[in-house]
């Protein structure tokens, strides 16, 4: 009895190996595929027009997307700039100021929530408090609904790696005379830098690719900005359009814009798995 029960057990542990290595196998060939359909089509477009011309008038061949690359920074800067030191500030409350208590506890639930809210929702949202009553797109709109969506990545991620840090290292700096918030900014951010940067990075890797908020908010242009307050440019939009477009010279735009977020998203996921696990190792 024991001997078939064992052996069932045995044939139930292999099934699951080869579904769970099939499963791991398609979805690695799948990506594959993906990465290499993208720069195959997208290689050529890459050239010195594609980053300092701006986009050609429907039909027209040539020129590139300088305008869209620029609009993009802007808001992913402002947007970092606005999300970060807030993001950090609220996960420190959690993880050292307000720890057990009501109100952070109450924080977390609400930050739970936001990480799981879709960007079309917040990208409403947005479209109802600042373009309605601004009366019009803006790239100060696109800017904060990317704020909006790192913000609650960064405190999860602040808090998660204050946490790790032991609770030695607080107490031996309090002994030794320091004040709560010097320990707390001195040697507990110090301690879990390598993870506060991932986190970081990877909330900038999250809003990098997003395009529905920015069409409720942003929207698109084909020139240059000259100000925050009016339609700003940027790569995501400008796929769309392309792609859904006639036109086969900016059909091939749309493939090299792709190919352009790709890889820097790629470059952002490998730069923070590789701070991850070099923290790991310390």
């Amino acid at each position: 009895m024991q001997s078939n029960s064992l052996k069932m057990r045995k044939a139930v542990s292999r099934l699951v190996k080869v579904l769970a290595t099939l499963s791991a196998v398609i979805g690695l060939v799948a990506l594959i595929w993906i990465l290499m359909t993208v720069v195959s089509r997208g290689i050529g477009s890459l050239n010195f027009e594609f980053f300092t011309e701006l986009p050609t008038p429907p039909g027209m061949s040539g020129g590139g997307l300088a305008n869209a690359i620029a609009g993009t920074l802007v808001m992913t800067v402002i947007a970092a700039a606005t999300a970060i030191p807030i993001g950090m500030l609220a996960g420190t409350y959690l993880s050292e100021v307000g720890k057990g208590t009501g109100m952070a506890e109450f924080i977390r639930l609400v930050n739970n929530i936001m990480i799981g809210v879709p960007s079309i929702i917040i990208g409403i949202f947005i479209y109802v408090l600042i373009v309605v009553p601004m009366k019009g797109f803006s790239g100060l709109a696109g800017a904060v609904a990317l704020a909006v969506i790192m913000l609650p990545i960064v405190v999860r991620t602040t808090e998660d790696m204050l946490t790790l840090v032991p609770d030695s290292i607080r107490e031996s700096a309090l002994a030794l005379g320091a004040s709560r918030w010097r320990t707390t900014f001195d040697i507990v951010f110090r301690a879990a830098k390598n993870g506060l940067l991932t986190g970081v990075l990877l909330a900038v890797a999250r809003v990098s690719g997003e395009t529905a908020p920015l069409l409720f908010t942003a929207l698109n242009s084909s020139y240059w900005f000259s100000g925050l307050n009016e339609p700003m440019a940027n790569l995501t939009v400008t796929i769309f359009n392309y792609a859904m477009s006639p036109y086969t010279d900016w059909q091939a735009k749309a493939w090299g814009a792709s190919l352009l977020i790709m890889v820097s998203i790629l470059a952002l996921t490998v730069t923070s798995r590789f701070i991850m696990k070099r923290q790991g190792r310390q």
